[in-house]
């Protein structure tokens, strides 16, 4: 029987790639994005959050097999903590009612390998603490120089909550593998300004090295999220997954986390 999946970011890069896989493999798809898919929502605030929600328990007749909590920013600005840690909690939160009416239900979100970059430990805290209106008063507050430095939080803070919060009673203990994958450079909208020349692609990989395959297309990850939303992933459990064409491997050696 056809899965329904829901995918946010759907419009472009990683999320479009995801939804196009799955619909070639016959399988229901409802998009979110801030437009241009089936649902239009801004993660960044609670009216959206509430939408996403709302529309998807419309669209699906209250049952979801699969969750793609994808739509992120990496711009030094506060949108990308509002969007990338508390809208992607608040998506695989608020859907989890629907994933639990589910046969084989299955949830996956991403984090990045910038999460190994140095990252602003009081944004972590205040992430890790969930408070929000703190985390977006932090962002707001920092320098043009630790502006860069907000995507790595969000995306550090995201992969401990997925390891903190998927083996309990909520997720574990309801039959829902929840997991992470952590992309390398991916060729998405998103990195188009790094990516587009030869000269910008070398000058990335030098602070990003992906030994294997260079700089990947966005249905390379694709194919790893619909693994772990699929049927046959039923033991996976709180991993955070690096594609990253290696480097992972290279910059923390031998460490495992």
């Amino acid at each position: 029987m056809a899965r329904t999946n829901v995918v946010t970011g759907a419009a472009s890069g990683i999320g479009r790639a995801t939804k196009e896989l799955l619909e070639q493999r016959g399988e229901t798809v409802i998009g979110v994005d801030l437009a241009g898919s089936d649902i239009d929502a801004d993660l960044t605030t609670p009216e959206g959050r509430a939408t996403l929600v709302s529309e998807v328990e419309k669209r699906s007749g209250g049952t979801v097999d699969a969750v793609f909590a994808i739509a992120g920013l990496a711009l030094p600005v506060p949108a990308t903590v509002g969007v990338n840690y508390f809208g992607m909690i608040a998506t695989l939160e608020g859907l989890r009612p629907l994933l639990a009416t589910s046969d084989a239900p299955r949830a996956v979100g991403i984090s990045s390998m910038a999460s190994l970059f140095p990252v602003d430990d009081e944004l972590v805290a205040r992430l890790d603490a969930g408070d929000e209106p703190g985390a977006l008063a932090r962002a707001a507050a920092m320098t043009e120089e630790e502006a860069a430095n907000i995507y790595a939080s969000t995306k550090r803070a995201f992969a401990r909550w997925i390891r903190r919060h998927a083996a309990t009673s909520d997720w574990a203990g309801a039959s829902i593998p929840l997991n992470a994958i952590a992309p390398g450079i991916i060729r998405t909208p998103m990195t188009a300004d790094l990516t587009s020349t030869p000269e910008g692609v070398e000058q990335i990989l030098q602070m990003v090295p992906m030994p294997l395959n260079g700089v990947a297309e966005p249905i390379a990850t694709a194919y790893l999220l619909a693994w772990l939303c699929s049927v046959e992933n039923s033991h996976l459990c709180g991993q955070v997954v690096f594609v990253d064409g290696g480097s992972d491997a290279v910059i923390r050696g031998d460490s495992t986390w």
